[in-house]
């Protein structure tokens, strides 16, 4: 139940947080590290589900939330890596402020 919680109050944060940036390349990183957090807040909600009502049912609703919620940790987790890297490297280079 913490996780839940948690999880989508951090993916809250991270989308109102989008909103304060000009600069494309810091959207894109916070956008990344919000897919993480629906990511985990999804595969959380699955298991919790099963959980609650182990049935058939549910275990066919957790397994496909657990897949959604891995693949927006996954493809979160590499634009959160990709857009790093860019920061940083125009960052050493001085042309971002």
């Amino acid at each position: 139940m913490t996780i839940f919680v948690v999880s989508i109050v951090f993916y809250l944060y991270f989308k109102v947080r989008i909103l304060n940036h000009k600069n494309p390349l810091y959207m894109h990183y916070t956008n990344g590290k919000a897919r993480i957090a629906l990511g985990v807040f999804i595969a959380s909600f699955g298991i919790n589900a099963y959980g609650f009502y182990q049935t058939q049912f549910a275990l066919f609703v957790c397994i496909l939330f657990l897949i959604l919620g891995g693949a927006q940790i996954v493809h979160g987790y590499k634009v959160f890596k990709h857009y790093r890297g860019e920061i940083i490297r125009l960052q050493e280079a001085g042309d971002l402020d």
